[in-house]
């Protein structure tokens, strides 16, 4: 465990007016404002320092770039290693278990030490582990270095105590698995050999012993040469010169045979009563060409040569395909008798087991199943049914499916939640799969509560509760079908952010093809019509006008002109600014859901699909902002173009604006076109902001760098948002989805100040002059050739006071931009059912604006106690469930107002907004501005959020430099948000 640098030590002894900040964070300032803490505001904070840790604690997904395999048959567990030094350790559905070697070495190979909860690694640094598996988190006890020989194969005999391990050199070292020392008795390659043969043998790749006699060892030398290594008598029983290399040698249980195989693709049979050549050789894969000759295969890397009571034995390899056909798939073939089955992959096999139902070697070995270790897949093969089906994985390794876009975590939960997601999940079963039971069932799993569980563990890993796909609302893209069409590619399905309210269980998705999908919980299967609204959320031509641009069209778009479209309409006139030829075929979705009734299994079923619509020959822009209010019934979402709130409730769209009309008259900034230019593709001009009450800090509102977390506009500043200029990609090294096909919605970055020309009063300093002109810190772009959008960068329903003059708190939207702003926007919903399924909801612009430095990411609401502001929200309950005369469905919504707590503090609440730049708390109704804090100046936030933690409450942010950063609220003190806990990811 890292311990953490408490970087404001001594802080209460500090004077009022010291300077809070981390110098590790780059934080320059952190000076409070001079405004006075109300004194009906009585916040107890009790978090320090120490409250705060970090710590590894689960893993999901296959292990990256597997390694190794091994096997315990009688515990039957199995463990996994990889290149980085991890160790995976699986048993029964929920037996999962992660370790990692400090060194991060490759894992060579693994070997239990079978029924006794133990294992054996062999690393790239040529060190052997031995690690205890009895405990809950498997520890080393045991490490052994080789310092002058590399280490290329182990064999630990079942129930022995000594280790044999063979090196590069050819020589062989005896380890005694006990005290884990090597026991001076070592197997010289020029002993094993003839003395006579000068010839190296090559190093030592495989090491058995004997079925017949656990004193005899079976050395393989890559070059050919194998020697049986009588242990007791120190010497070679026979020796064995082949022409062919060897790769591995797998024993009959009689001992009186051994199988080879090699790199020409072929298997030999030896028996040890005539060694001089092989039994049998055969060409498994290679077929007998016209001059009689064998055509060329692969080598065979792996066999298994594994017997059965009561029918043929079985022959078990990897490779040993022909050359004849390229880009063949990696195969795995078993020969059973006559019969040869040969088993595609999708992905290179790096190693495989047969499973016996006996561990001993000098038994009828009886395989009942094959496992396939694959470079993103772990398979596991049925061999008692003749058609070779493959178990169902229980385990969530299928994350390598796709490339992880987006990620969410949620805390306190309801208590049901979780066992019904994995009942439900439990039944989605696949057809073609085996019947049996999976095979790898060790080990205990008991299903704990959240507190009980060690969350400290970094051996855990969870279980996959559900799994959805956004794919099936939509119709497959087929070639020349117009716009839609040009989306067709490896993922225009791709997730950039989801929305989950655990207590009424709606779930919403947004797709990299600017769509938005509304999922509700049932446990029951139904047919559903899924309802498909679209939405013109574009910059038309003429919303920002240059003085040529307006000769040239004299059409000006009005405020709120951004119309949404009803879902039967798919084409619409086109737009009076239209530069297509094809205008007509604009104002389509970029795919198509499925217009009929489909039947729809339990569990999260699609009830609503959001499409923003191509226009002007130009794709949608990605959605960058999304929040569900399940008591509110209302959806809202936005992009660098504005914003639009959908009831999914009616199925309507009740707002769709400009994010310049939403201010209304109360823009703070005076936006005046500058550097017209006749023949910009681009529709929109240059900006400028004339000097307001925020100006200053309009003009440090610049971020090093920008990126995209999880499909967020995180830090939008520098790079334009212009219609009808895609971003160009990075290359096929960048991010997967930065890469376009035909007509893809680009991943397009709003822009804040930073990328503007800011104009200050001549009476400001020089140095402020010379700031005047800014330039993106990653382009050499100047600003002048930039335009300038305004995205929406976060949204928050919740129970908040509109307008300054409000008595009680009303429903409202908070609404955050990549320039620092934020909005509120009242809303009017009718309280009863009836009236709310028919009567609209209506919104007004309410002329409340907020400042900060760089662009908003997060709002959090605390009552005037300190408390945390839950938003209002629907129970749950199952609309396809069977209609109960006897009671009446009716919605439940539960409210979380701040008003409970008015007769203790007064009226109001606290706001608290994170942007990238700085934290602010507001007092609401008023507005007012009680304290700030500026997090940092070097870096900027990445993602923000106000936590519970120790039954009290602060802001978390995790900067782009690596630095996870907490702050409290701290009304006593100079500065209301603390500093009290820094750590770097990087250095873990």
């Amino acid at each position: 465990m890292k311990k953490f640098r408490k970087v404001l030590d001594g802080l209460t002894t500090s004077s009022p007016g010291a300077t809070v900040g981390s110098p590790s964070c780059g934080s320059a300032a952190g000076t409070p404002t001079a405004a006075p803490t109300p004194k009906e505001i009585d916040v107890q904070e009790t978090l320090v320092s120490e409250n705060f840790q970090l710590c590894k604690t689960v893993r999901h997904g296959f292990p990256y770039q597997p390694t190794a395999l091994a096997f315990d048959p009688v515990q039957k567990i199995l463990a996994i290693g990889s290149r980085s030094g991890g160790v995976r350790i699986l048993g029964r559905p929920g037996v999962d278990c992660y370790c990692q070697h400090e060194s991060g070495a490759a894992v060579l190979q693994l070997q239990f030490l079978i029924n006794e909860g133990a294992l054996v690694s062999a690393c790239a640094d040529d060190t052997l582990h031995l690690w205890n598996l009895r405990q809950r988190r498997p520890a080393i006890l045991h490490s052994l270095k080789f310092n002058r020989e590399r280490i290329t194969f182990c064999h630990l005999p079942f129930q022995s105590k000594w280790l044999y391990v063979g090196t590069e050199r050819g020589n062989t070292h005896i380890v005694n698995i006990e005290s884990f020392v090597l026991s001076g008795y070592v197997i010289m390659w020029n002993k094993a050999i003839e003395l006579s043969t000068k010839t190296h043998p090559g190093p030592v790749v495989h090491l058995s012993d004997s079925p017949k006699d656990e004193g005899k060892l079976l050395i393989g030398f890559e070059s050919g040469t194998i020697v049986q290594w009588d242990l007791r008598g120190k010497k070679a029983d026979f020796r064995i010169y082949y022409d062919e290399a060897i790769h591995s040698v797998s024993w009959h249980h009689e001992g009186k045979q051994f199988m080879c195989s090699h790199s020409d693709g072929s298997l030999t049979l030896w028996n040890l009563r005539n060694t001089t050549k092989p039994f049998q050789v055969t060409f498994p894969h290679g077929k007998i060409q016209k001059d009689a000759r064998k055509e060329s295969c692969k080598p065979i890397l792996k066999v298994e040569y594994k017997t059965c009571r009561n029918s043929e034995p079985f022959v078990i390899f990897s490779g040993g395909l022909s050359y004849d056909k390229a880009g063949r798939r990696p195969a795995l073939t078993i020969m059973h008798g006559k019969a040869i089955t040969v088993l595609e992959m999708d992905y290179p096999i790096v190693e495989f087991m047969v499973l016996c139902e006996t561990p001993y070697n000098n038994e009828v070995q009886e395989p009942y199943a094959v496992v396939v270790l694959l470079e993103k897949d772990l398979i596991v093969v049925d061999l008692t049914q003749s058609n070779y089906p493959v178990f169902e994985n229980p385990y969530p390794m299928d994350i390598h499916e796709s490339p992880v876009t987006c990620t969410a975590y949620f805390a306190d939960c309801p208590p049901d939640i979780i066992p019904i997601l994995y009942s439900i999940g439990a039944k989605h079963k696949k057809t073609g799969y085996s019947q049996k039971e999976w095979p790898i069932s060790g080990g205990t799993w008991t299903l704990v509560r959240n507190a009980d569980r060690n969350t400290d563990d970094p051996s855990l890993t969870p279980p996959m509760l559900y799994k959805m796909k956004t794919s099936k609302v939509f119709e497959k893209p087929k070639p020349g079908e117009g716009r839609a069409a040009e989306l067709v590619e490896e993922d225009p399905f791709a997730i950039q952010m989801v929305s989950w309210c655990p207590q009424s269980r709606m779930f919403c998705v947004v797709g990299i093809s600017a769509h938005i999908i509304l999922y509700r919980f049932s446990k029951y299967d139904a047919n559903t019509q899924i309802v498909s609204l679209e939405v013109r959320l574009q910059c038309d031509s003429d919303d920002v006008i240059s003085p040529s641009e307006n000769e040239n069209n004299p059409s000006f778009s009005e405020p709120g002109s951004h119309s949404p479209q009803p879902h039967h309409q798919h084409q619409h006139p086109a737009s009076p600014g239209s530069r297509t030829p094809e205008g007509i075929k604009d104002s389509i979705p970029c795919l198509k859901v499925k217009d009929r009734a489909v039947r729809v299994p339990p569990g999260y079923q699609s009830e609503l699909v959001i499409q923003l619509l191509w226009v002007d020959g130009e794709p949608p822009q990605q959605i960058t902002s999304l929040d569900i209010n399940s008591a509110y019934g209302l959806l809202a979402f936005g992009n660098c173009y504005g914003l639009a709130v959908v009831d999914y409730l009616q199925k309507t769209v009740i707002l769709c604006m400009s994010t310049l009309d939403l201010y209304g008259s109360t823009d703070p900034y005076q936006r005046l076109t500058r550097s017209p230019r006749r023949n910009r593709q681009s529709t929109s001009g240059l900006t400028e902001l004339t000097d307001n009450q925020q100006s200053i800090d309009m003009e440090r509102n610049k971020s090093p760098t920008s990126d995209h977390v999880n499909g967020h506009c995180t830090s939008p500043t520098s790079q334009p948002c212009s219609a009808g200029k895609p971003r160009i990609p990075m290359g096929p090294e960048g991010p997967r989805l930065t890469r376009r096909g035909p007509g893809r919605p680009p991943f397009r970055k709003a822009q804040s100040a930073a990328c503007m020309e800011i104009s200050l009063p001549v009476s400001h300093t020089e140095e402020s002059r010379e700031n005047s002109f800014t330039r993106s810190r990653s382009s050499s772009v100047s600003s002048i050739d930039r335009d300038t959008k305004e995205a929406v960068t976060t949204l928050q329903f919740g129970e908040s006071y509109g307008r300054k003059n409000d008595v009680l708190p009303t429903p409202c939207l908070w609404v955050g931009t990549s320039l620092g702003v934020v909005l509120l926007i009242p809303m009017s919903i009718p309280t009863d059912q009836e009236e709310r399924m028919e009567e609209p909801v209506t919104m007004g612009v309410s002329g409340a604006v907020l400042m900060l430095k760089g662009s908003v990411l997060r709002f959090s609401f605390l009552d005037c106690m300190g408390a945390l502001i839950q938003p209002p929200y629907e129970v749950w309950r199952d609309h396809n469930a069977p209609e109960d005369p006897d009671r009446l469905r009716r919605r439940k919504l539960v409210h979380f107002s701040p008003s409970s707590s008015q007769d203790a503090c007064g009226d109001g609440h606290l706001a608290v907004v994170c942007s990238e730049r700085q934290a602010k708390v507001f007092l609401m109704p008023s507005q007012s501005c009680l304290f700030v804090h500026n997090i940092t100046e070097s870096s900027f936030v990445l993602r923000a959020d106000v936590v519970s933690v120790c039954n009290s409450v602060c802001l978390a942010c995790f900067c782009a430099n690596g630095h996870v950063m907490t702050l409290r609220y701290d009304h006593g003190r100079s500065s209301s948000l603390l500093l009290d806990v820094c750590f770097n990811l990087r250095t873990l």
